[in-house]
């Protein structure tokens, strides 16, 4: 799968390179620093969380799945970031040994621009009511409660806080060069899109909103979508 994916993107910048490396070293303080301490202050809540997994459905309460993300490289003259894939966590939401057809096909119908509107507010362009989602499954998507075991995926340094969302291999096989350059970020549990656009926008507009990020990409920026995560996960908007 690697192969099949593999790029490297090279970013030209004015700025030095002590530069573009202090940046970068700083964003992955607060990340570890954060990461850290949530882990720890919600470690009771999460174990919670998994009793009640395995309490509403067989399986287990942690789902793990191959996802595309990007390496951060310093040189002298660029930034170069170089396309990975990584194995994501996430609390189990729907069925254990589910297939996984039907969501490969809307991916690719979603990619192709060949979605229609669900008609469901704040969900446009979600696959909606999968037969795979549990019942506590619903819960935990519609309050992002599912993606808290990426906190380790950030404390590995596989991800960020805030970055475009880490994406199924599949997926990835299908973007077009330009759509590549959403990968000159490292992945993120919450983002520009996540925040602005989660389920309510096309596919294009998707990849404008993560390129938009990726070209502005700032420690003030990522301090307001992390403040804007927290009503966003609230509302429940684009959830599903």
């Amino acid at each position: 799968m690697k192969d099949e994916i593999r790029y490297i993107g090279v970013v030209r910048s004015d700025k030095g390179l002590a530069v573009r490396a202090a940046r970068a070293a700083t964003k992955r303080v607060i990340d570890l620093a954060v990461a850290g301490v949530l882990v720890v202050a919600l470690a009771p809540f999460l174990v919670l969380v998994a009793v009640a997994i395995k309490l509403d459905s067989r399986g287990p309460a942690l789902f793990h799945q191959d996802r595309v993300g990007a390496k951060l490289r310093l040189r002298r003259a660029a930034t170069e970031w170089e396309v990975t894939t990584f194995r994501v966590h996430k609390f189990r939401s729907m069925t254990s040994g589910g297939d996984d057809a039907a969501h490969q096909d809307y991916i690719t119908a979603f990619v192709e621009g060949e979605v229609e509107e669900s008609g469901k507010e704040g969900a446009a362009f979600k696959l909606i009511d999968d037969p795979r989602v549990t019942r506590l499954g619903r819960f935990l998507r519609k309050s992002s409660i599912d993606e808290l075991p990426q906190l380790l995926n950030v404390l590995r340094g596989e991800m960020s806080l805030v970055g475009p969302r880490p994406i199924p291999v599949y997926e990835a096989q299908q973007y077009q060069a330009w759509q590549m350059e959403r990968f000159h970020a490292r992945p993120g549990m919450t983002g520009y899109w996540q925040v602005h656009g989660r389920g309510e926008v096309p596919f294009e507009e998707m990849m404008r909103m993560d390129i938009f990020y990726v070209r502005n990409q700032s420690l003030a920026l990522d301090l307001k979508l992390l403040a804007l995560t927290v009503p966003a996960v609230a509302s429940g908007r684009g959830a599903e």
